[in-house]
């Protein structure tokens, strides 16, 4: 979603207002809403500010919510404190802007202005220690980051403005940073199966969502489309989540789609403002965090994060 240049990112999230804008005077779409969300939930405001808001996280230990906030070039990470406020845990990111929770407790963060991926460990006040998964200064901006079960970590570096550079890269538990796919004009969201043999990737060109299987040396085999919903929303796809029962948590094309593991849809959770990225959290683990535009949201699930199971 973010740009080299914070010019270039407005220009971008003004876009989705545009798309969200056009899709209104569009004709009216009716989806059904997932069976996995919990009987009567509705949408809660957690917190709200002028900002774009990304990277939402859930530390089990701690058991709060992190998430980014984007204001112009002014990146940080906060910390749902309570309903309607949130501090400040990590100023001047550099751009972090997806995240993960490591398979170690760990946040994983992709940081898209300093070209790195980097990991921090929970503290009270700030990271309590910051290590560089990865770096290279040639990266176009890592935009998202997640972990398989074997520690392979995954991250995307999308090229938005001319979509010739983009790649999906993987850092082995050797410590070996791999080029995996290039095929994708914007590869932008990442998640693996809760078994780690399946990687989704989302394409903010494409608008749509690929598949592809993992091999034992922790590079893909040939993708496929996973996902590409009937609507006419075109919001680009990009953060995802998933749940114990592998169901992906889609964010984009016109809120947050539930698709089975086998790519079908189970409904979409329509979103008033376009929304950046999800995640599960909450003590029992069936608590669904959205980010987006100016919003943070919780909803209530019948199901745990996969992070949970």
């Amino acid at each position: 979603m973010l740009k080299r240049i914070m010019l270039v990112t407005i220009v971008l999230s003004l876009s989705h207002f545009v798309s969200l804008a056009g899709a209104q005077k569009q004709k009216t779409e009716t989806h059904p809403l997932p069976d996995t969300v919990a009987d009567d939930a509705k949408l809660q405001e957690e917190y709200a500010a002028k900002a774009f808001f990304e990277g939402p996280i859930w530390d089990p230990a701690g058991k709060q919510l992190y998430f980014t906030s984007f204001v112009d070039k002014d990146t940080k990470i906060l910390r749902l404190d309570k309903t309607g406020k949130a501090s400040v845990w990590l100023d001047e990111t550099k751009g972090i802007n997806g995240t993960y929770l490591s398979v170690a407790g760990r946040m994983l963060g992709a940081q898209a202005y300093g070209q790195h991926v980097m990991s921090y460990a929970f503290g009270e006040s700030g990271p309590a220690d910051t290590i560089v998964v990865a770096a290279n200064p040639k990266w176009n901006q890592p935009n998202d980051v997640c972990q398989t079960p074997n520690g392979n970590i995954y991250f995307t570096d999308p090229d938005f403005k001319n979509r010739k550079t983009s790649a999906v890269y993987v850092k082995t538990t050797e410590g070996e940073v791999k080029k995996i796919i290039t095929s994708m004009p914007v590869p932008n969201g990442v998640i693996a199966s809760n078994d780690g043999k399946t990687l989704y990737v989302g394409d903010s060109h494409e608008k749509l969502w690929r598949s592809f299987p993992i091999l034992a040396d922790g590079t893909v085999g040939e993708g496929r489309l996973f996902f590409d919903p009937e609507t006419s929303r075109k919001d680009s796809p990009d953060g995802m989540s998933i749940d114990a029962e592998g169901n992906l948590y889609l964010s984009g094309r016109g809120g947050v789609w539930v698709a089975s593991p086998d790519g079908k849809s189970r409904g979409l959770i329509p979103v008033p403002e376009f929304c950046s990225n999800v995640t599960f959290g909450g003590a029992d683990g069936k608590t669904l965090y959205l980010t987006c535009a100016n919003k943070v949201y919780s909803l209530q699930m019948k199901v745990k994060g996969g992070q949970f199971r």
